[in-house]
């Protein structure tokens, strides 16, 4: 069965409105949804990303060059990811639209990983 990335894109502002007791419930209803993927045996992965916005990696000419990443003041960012195994797109999809993600205006991009040998 393959697997499928789903990247958690989100405006950074998304959740900075909540409270301390608001955010305790939505990460918990983040952990429902990763246990029910997992009972279900199709949560291959998954991490939330750290809000700081990480590092960019370029290389120019044989040069490497670190930049800092998107800063808050980006429009949108990668606030994580899961890995799930689903027979195809459709039914990746499918199991993705019940991620909690898309309950606070979040979006999902899903992808398809290649096996590489």
């Amino acid at each position: 069965m393959p697997n499928y990335m789903l990247l958690l894109h989100e405006q950074p502002s998304d959740f900075s409105g909540l409270s301390p007791e608001a955010i305790e419930a939505v990460i918990n209803e983040y952990v429902a949804w990763s246990a029910k993927l997992a009972s279900e045996n199709r949560l291959v992965g998954g991490e939330k990303l750290r809000d700081e916005g990480g590092k960019h990696l370029h290389g120019f000419g044989g040069e490497f060059r670190v930049s800092d990443g998107p800063y808050t003041e980006a429009k949108e960012i990668v606030g994580g990811f899961y890995t799930i195994a689903a027979a195809d797109y459709n039914e990746a999809a499918e199991v993705a639209s019940g991620c909690p993600h898309l309950k606070y205006g979040g979006w999902i991009e899903l992808r398809e990983i290649e096996q590489m040998s």
